[in-house]
């Protein structure tokens, strides 16, 4: 038995945003229907360094692993580094062994867009016509490249603090640079950054927009105002992380948005458990990012892989020639 190692270039090799996609969809639906088990994220704080680790279990049908994975705010300026960087271990749950240690990096940001775009696809009005990415950074572009998946054909806005790197991601996708507050006016918005300051205000949002908000991910990180949340249908991943690390937790904590407000996980959507909002809805996906996604996407790059002989088997855990996995 022998465990299949994937660097960045072989994940890179095969995935595919559809394949992505399919992954995650298939991750909501098994959350929504209570077939995964997904203890809460392990946190460990490297205050003095900008940083923190976090550890992801999950385990979903045939299916468990976890993700390492950090966020350090700072090392692009230190050390031109990623800020996020991701160790995935998957294992087979009948005997534990270890069949893939692959890089979480590029699955990291391959399931977050794929994310949004699930969201998008059972929240959003069907007849969606622009999809503006708040944010221009590495994220914005799984974002974008996801909701090509689902949507037959868009107009792209590109909104980023920094001109340049907005026209950078809008000469990449064929998008156009536009303000703060017309990117908010998109059918479908989607906000990726670390902000804990709100900034998209409810007046922007036209009424039946839909709004993917992915960058709060830490307590105290929040992107849009209030009133925003307030006027929208609100969805979420995952209530213990939505309540404490994602969008809506400031608003909680200051007692301006409370669990009632919250119109139903993504994943009761999916699995229809839920029906999907009216049409002419405004809705908002709190996104935290859920390590049931990471395993339904881990599992789907390592079958790929093994199907086309990409990757190296490796001795990993010294058990020799006792089997085949």
């Amino acid at each position: 038995m022998k465990t299949l190692v994937l660097t960045r270039a072989d994940v890179e090799q095969v995935s595919t945003m559809e394949l992505a996609v399919a992954a995650v969809e298939r991750a909501f639906a098994g959350f929504g229907r209570g077939e995964a088990s997904m203890p809460p994220k392990v946190y460990l704080p490297i205050e003095d360094h900008d940083g923190d680790f976090r550890a992801m279990p999950a385990r979903l049908g045939n299916s468990a692993g976890i993700k390492w994975v950090n966020v350090h705010a700072q090392n692009r300026k230190r050390y031109g580094l990623p800020t996020v960087m991701a160790v995935y271990i998957l294992n087979d749950p009948a005997n534990a062994f270890p069949l893939a240690v692959m890089d979480g990096t590029l699955l990291t940001a391959l399931r977050t867009g794929a994310a949004g775009a699930v969201a998008s696809k059972y929240l959003a009005k069907s007849d969606a016509k622009t999809v503006s990415f708040i944010g221009c950074g590495v994220q914005a572009n799984t974002l974008h490249g996801a909701h090509q998946v689902i949507l037959d054909g868009f107009e792209s806005l590109a909104y980023d603090r920094n001109v340049a790197t907005a026209q950078r991601f809008a000469d990449r996708v064929g998008a156009r640079v536009v303000s703060l507050e017309d990117a908010a006016r998109a059918d479908i918005v989607c906000t990726a950054t670390p902000s804990r300051t709100p900034f998209v205000q409810a007046e922007w949002i036209r009424s039946g927009a839909h709004i993917n908000a992915m960058g709060a991910d830490a307590p105290g990180k929040q992107e849009l105002s209030t009133k925003t949340l307030n006027r929208a249908a609100v969805y979420i991943d995952d209530i213990h992380q939505a309540t404490a690390s994602g969008e809506i937790n400031v608003p909680l904590s200051t007692g301006d948005f409370s669990l009632d407000d919250i119109a139903g996980t993504l994943g009761e959507v999916v699995a229809g458990i839920l029906p999907r909002p009216d049409e002419d809805a405004t809705t908002l996906f709190d996104s935290t990012g859920l390590a049931v996604q990471d395993v339904s996407l881990a599992r789907a790059i390592y079958e790929t892989a093994k199907s086309q002989s990409i990757g190296r088997e490796i001795d990993l855990v010294g058990i020799g020639s006792l089997g085949s996995a």
